[in-house]
């Protein structure tokens, strides 16, 4: 009889390579069927304790379940939105669920698959008669949880107790629990909730996933194709079009670092499915290695383990969570890369699976090699071409100097309006710093561990962050919808590998400009960051070039907030006698002017502080008076939800086109222990701006060298230029080029 292909495979065939179509079910032989093999349990079982870091990670979670085994289980009925005991309790289930899995799969002691037993049953009695959530979120309701998202998650970690458990229970308890937990949750998370299950969304991603993985272990294949595929099974939506939509070229995930981070786990955890039980579809090497390129980004977008806090980021999230022991653990086992390892010392970062096994094993061997931490510029949208975030580093080291600049797209629900703004690290820490989110996650008290307010009236406000406000208000007019539509343009980018030799004797100069034109109607904002090497100075320091031209004269602002103590400024500033806010709206409101002082067209002003024993010195002059203004974060906050954080705004008076130099010095040292400062004023004496012809050449001087930095804003990367100053005639040809004293060059630009 002839075979008649249905029309949706036809089409999953265009999306899929050959090959890669759906296997016949059952899709793996016998259980467990997701992170682990009947196989691998059979071969592992007695080989683990032969390493001490693996065994450390069991013995700890048999110390962490042992309080489980002697009661009974705690299934409250729903009641408490994030941070509330029912939450608590519900996700801490789910978190036991699969431990306890994973726990009889390495022991055999047959008490943690009953664990599993005993409270999925509790949930099968308890969820059929459940509705929406009394606490709901306005946009996607759960049941179990106050949103959907969370009864995702939850359906994450207890199939993976259901797959280990499943052979040593009767038929009547898998009926029970498949017809009354797993099925209908798994319906209500996928056509009963399209909106979340088909949005190209981290939501959408824990949602196919549950529901995929659900799939495998029920051998149930329509969950398996409506997670790949989305509700309709046509590849428009789905896991498979998330990975095509959600990443760029070079893994950079739209919603930002910490967003990557939580939606790593689901495409890590449901790729590992996939390959277990559909090998031929090659899943990780879908779309040229996305998943493997994603996990090295989200490595990448980190600064001494913790996330650069991009978009709604919450700030002490970074690679000890639970996603990166994850997908750690499954890149290395994809991939054998020894720079993996160098990344988890602490056997809490351990999970059960075999690929983390293998892991402390390499480990052990002393196979380690550092993580490549490097300077990065990456493109963001599916095709590469809607702005990027670009990363210059000094070096790897622990301490070394990064600098960041976010050109990006908005990055949905979650970005915030900061296009070109940027963040500066050192010596450990943040030291231009970014406000992240406004949140307590999972402080009941708070908001029961929502978004506060002031997260949308201040932290995504773009007065929130160092960039450019023009007219008093937020980019976009604050209104997501418009910001979605646009994103910078890359004007160039140059890293050059660090080499400590350049440092000593020249110049070694990182480069990323960036071009905004949709912000504000008529506007045009130019950044142009440079990370410089110098050995007339002791550390990286960064020069920050900024052009803003608009149609009609506008009030400019450029907010810069740093951590540390104010150690002086200069011209000094003259404190309030009395707080007032800064404004009504776009998040002025919520700004304390706290001091000020005015600074003529062409003079400099230097503020400086000291942050982890580092003296910092940012150096600024402009085309135009400035009104300096001293600010701190607190206005308006009657529930005291807001950090109280410091700040400078250069402001001037409306103007057509604006241009801002500035320069931020690490230098000198205080030791309070030794009592004893070092340098603790800047090596920098002198900063100067000549321009003319669409181009910039800046001068910056110590007592002892200079350099200059010439700049072309051409498109077109092979123009030669010539600029005559004050300061002499220098030539060039590209974007930009360093002379030392003299105009003799160290680094010639070029477009890469």
């Amino acid at each position: 009889m002839k075979r008649i292909v249905a029309p949706w495979l036809l089409f999953a065939a265009t999306l899929c390579p050959a090959g890669q179509l759906f296997a016949a079910t059952p899709y793996a032989t016998g259980h467990p069927r997701l992170l682990l093999g009947a196989e691998d349990v059979a071969a592992l079982r007695d080989s683990w304790q032969q390493s001490e870091l693996f065994r450390t990670a069991v013995d700890q979670a048999i110390a962490d379940m042992e309080p489980h085994l002697r009661q009974l289980p705690d299934v409250p009925v729903p009641r408490d939105a994030g941070g509330g005991y029912s939450h608590e309790r519900h996700k801490a289930n789910g978190i036991v669920l699969a431990q306890a899995g994973a726990l009889f799969q390495w022991t055999g002691n047959a008490t943690y698959a009953d664990l599993v037993r005993r409270l999925l049953l509790a949930y099968a009695t308890l969820y059929p008669d459940l509705g929406a959530h009394p606490e709901r979120k306005e946009q996607a309701p759960g049941r179990l949880f106050w949103q959907s998202l969370n009864e995702s998650v939850w359906l994450v970690y207890a199939i993976q107790g259901y797959d280990a458990a499943y052979e040593t229970m009767d038929g009547a308890d898998r009926k029970t629990i498949e017809t009354k937990l797993l099925r209908p949750m798994s319906r209500f998370l996928s056509v009963e909730s399209p909106e979340t299950f088909d949005r190209i969304h981290n939501h959408g991603t824990w949602a196919t996933a549950a529901v995929g993985m659900t799939g495998y272990v029920l051998n149930e294949p329509r969950y398996v194709r409506m997670a790949l595929l989305g509700t309709g099974e046509d590849g428009e939506t789905g896991y498979l079009a998330q990975l095509r939509q959600l990443f760029s070229p070079d893994g950079y995930y739209m919603e930002g670092p910490y967003y990557q981070r939580y939606a790593l786990m689901p495409f890590v955890l449901f790729a590992k499915a996939i390959e277990r039980n559909e090998p031929e579809r090659a899943i990780f090497d879908f779309r040229d290695g996305i998943i493997g390129k994603a996990i090295r980004t989200t490595i990448q977008l980190s600064y001494a383990g913790l996330f650069f806090p991009v978009n709604d980021a919450i700030r002490d999230k970074g690679l000890d969570t639970v996603e990166l022991d994850h997908a750690i653990a499954i890149a290395y086992g994809a991939s054998g890369d020894p720079a993996l390892l160098s990344l988890v010392d602490d056997a809490s970062n351990l999970v059960l699976t075999a690929d983390a096994l293998r892991f402390a094993q390499a480990k052990e061997a002393g196979e380690e090699e550092p993580f490549p931490f490097a300077s990065r510029h990456f493109r963001d949208g599916p095709a590469g071409d809607r702005g990027a975030l670009t990363i210059l580093r000094s070096g790897a080291a622990p301490g070394h100097s990064a600098a960041l600049l976010k050109a990006t797209s908005h990055g949905f629900s979650h970005g915030h309006f900061d296009r070109l703004h940027w963040m500066f690290y050192d010596n450990g820490g943040e030291v231009v710093t970014d406000y992240g989110a406004a949140r307590f996650l999972n402080v009941e008290q708070k908001s029961g561990g929502r978004y506060l307010p002031e997260n949308a009236s201040w932290a995504k406000q773009s007065i929130a962050h160092n960039t450019i406000v023009v007219g008093g208000q937020s980019q976009f007019q604050g209104s997501a919808t418009r910001a979605d539509r646009s994103w910078p343009t890359q004007h160039f980018y140059q890293a050059s590998a660090y080499q400590a030799s350049a440092y000593q004797t020249s110049a070694d100069v990182q480069i990323v400009s960036a071009l905004e034109e949709s912000a504000y109607e008529g506007t045009r904002l130019r950044r142009t960051l440079l990370l410089i090497e110098w050995s007339a100075v002791e550390f990286p320091f960064v020069l920050d070039v900024v052009r803003a031209g608009s149609t009609r004269p506008q009030r400019y602002d450029m907010p810069l907030y740093y951590k540390g103590h104010t150690i002086e400024s200069v011209p000094p500033t003259t404190a309030a006698t009395a707080l007032r806010p800064l404004g009504e709206s776009s998040g002025y409101q919520h700004l304390w002017m706290v001091g000020e002082t005015a600074l003529p067209a062409g003079s400099r002003l230097a503020h400086t502080w000291l942050r982890r024993g580092r003296f910092y010195t940012y150096t600024a002059l402009a085309n135009a008076p400035l009104r300096v203004t001293s600010t701190q974060v607190g206005a308006n906050d009657p529930n005291f939800n807001l950090r109280s954080e410091r700040g400078l705004m250069l402001r001037t008076e409306p103007i057509e086109n604006l241009a801002v130099v500035g320069v931020l010095e690490p230098h000198g040292e205080y030791n309070g222990a030794r009592e004893y400062t070092v340098r603790g004023r800047p090596l920098i004496t002198d900063l100067q701006r000549f321009t003319g012809a669409g181009k910039d050449l800046v001068t910056i001087a110590t007592a002892s060298d200079q350099l200059a930095v010439a700049l072309s804003y051409d498109a077109n990367p092979n123009t030669a230029h010539t600029l005559e100053t004050a300061a002499g005639t220098y030539r060039w040809h590209g974007y930009y080029r360093v002379f030392t004293r003299g105009g003799s060059t160290t680094t010639d630009g070029a477009d890469i």
